[in-house]
């Protein structure tokens, strides 16, 4: 059992797949830098200096952070806008591979269509 389970964790796609969620992650963590510290202050100052994660709307005893969810929004829509240039560069590539011809062998002439059938009519009748 433990050598299936080492051969299923070491298989190509398993490894793409977890390096590929580090990566997401690290990603990730970097649009949230972008946004909290780059776009959200400069999109405040422009539309009359708010702070987004300060808005607040308490509703009773409970606080509902809408500023919060106004940063989250711009990070997904961040991170969905460079996931669809990626899978629109790689569909752009697998459309150019198939674009290009395939090489293929050419048909043998006819001299060589004869010298096989000579060959093996030989090989068939050894003296």
């Amino acid at each position: 059992m433990f050598k299936e389970f080492r051969d299923f964790a070491i298989k190509g796609n398993m490894i793409d797949l977890a390096i590929g969620v580090i990566i997401g992650a690290a990603f990730g963590a970097i649009v949230s830098s972008i946004v909290d510290d780059i776009f959200m202050p400069l999109i405040g100052i422009i539309i009359g200096g708010i702070d987004f994660s300060g808005i607040v709307l308490t509703v009773g005893e409970a606080k509902v952070n809408i500023g919060l969810f106004i940063n989250a929004v711009v990070k997904f829509t961040i991170i969905a806008f460079v996931l669809f240039l990626v899978v629109k560069g790689i569909n752009a590539l697998k459309r150019d591979a198939a674009k290009e011809p395939v090489e293929t062998t050419p048909a043998p002439s006819r001299e060589e269509v004869l010298l096989t059938e000579i060959r093996d009519a030989l090989r068939a009748n050894p003296r």
